[in-house]
């Protein structure tokens, strides 16, 4: 069995047996990985309080070829992320996007594609620590998850032909973006399309900005009252074409930050 030794932020933990606990892991070399941890809640030599959702741990295991989970022989806590328990509106931002990144992460991914994901995880939890969350850091912070996750929207060049959409020289400066291709579609592409949605360049324009930069800048960044629901309806959108059904912390985190307006159609 090949060894594994890599840092890891814990997704998801799960009681199994008298003694035993299933983990979903995100590892920093080969992205998603699930493990089980024998005896994990009887032995606090090996498992010291360490196997808890948003730990930042040092893991050591093995690779079964042989079976769908590792084995996971020791965890050691780097950093708990402590102050995600500090509010509900931060532990039910940081909730959700550990179960987004539980339900579309690859496993066996390598090299700057799973440093990127990992990076991510670490860099999403580490400021929500630090930053009282917003309607705006939400949404964001969801784009940013499809970024590293490889799903990368296009806000500026149509999707089909590479034009810039001629739609900006309208009164209403409104493009429309179109979701099963997963960008911004000029006019004359989108004449046969259906499901567009149309949205102000500005707010696209702020949600592009939420990519492009840091993540120290991120909290910067505020999308205006009057376009946070078309904003919302976008990335509501995105959101279900790629995970398909409504994750169990949705909710939840829908009543603690809600987001203005109306999301789903």
């Amino acid at each position: 069995m090949a060894s594994i030794l890599s840092e890891a932020v814990l997704l998801r933990s799960v009681d199994y047996g008298e003694s035993d606990r299933i983990v979903h892991l995100l590892t920093s070399d080969s992205g998603r990985l699930t493990a089980i941890a024998k005896g994990a809640r009887r032995s606090n030599r090996r498992f010291p309080g360490t196997l808890d959702v948003f730990n930042h741990l040092l893991i050591r295991g093995r690779a079964n070829s042989r079976a769908s989970m590792a084995f996971l022989e020791k965890a050691t806590l780097l950093d708990p992320f402590l102050g995600l328990r500090s509010g509900a509106a931060r532990y039910a931002l940081a909730s959700f996007l550990v179960e987004m990144l539980d339900r579309l992460s690859p496993e066996g991914i390598q090299g700057p594609e799973a440093a990127r994901l990992f990076r991510y995880a670490t860099e999403s939890l580490g400021l929500l620590e630090t930053v009282s969350p917003s309607t705006t850091l939400r949404l964001l912070l969801e784009l940013r998850g499809f970024d590293a996750l490889g799903l990368r929207p296009e806000f500026g060049l149509c999707v089909r032909c590479g034009r810039v959409p001629d739609d900006r020289v309208a009164g209403d400066h409104r493009v429309h973006f179109h979701v099963a291709d997963g960008g911004l579609v000029c006019s004359a592409c989108g004449l046969r399309l259906d499901g567009l949605i149309p949205i102000a360049l500005g707010t696209l324009r702020l949600l592009d900005s939420g990519l492009a930069c840091s993540i120290d800048d991120l909290a910067t960044i505020e999308i205006p009252l009057a376009a946070i629901a078309e904003a919302a309806y976008l990335v509501f959108r995105f959101q279900r074409f790629h995970i398909g059904i409504e994750l169990r912390s949705e909710r939840f985190l829908e009543e603690i930050l809600p987001v203005v307006g109306p999301v789903a159609a």
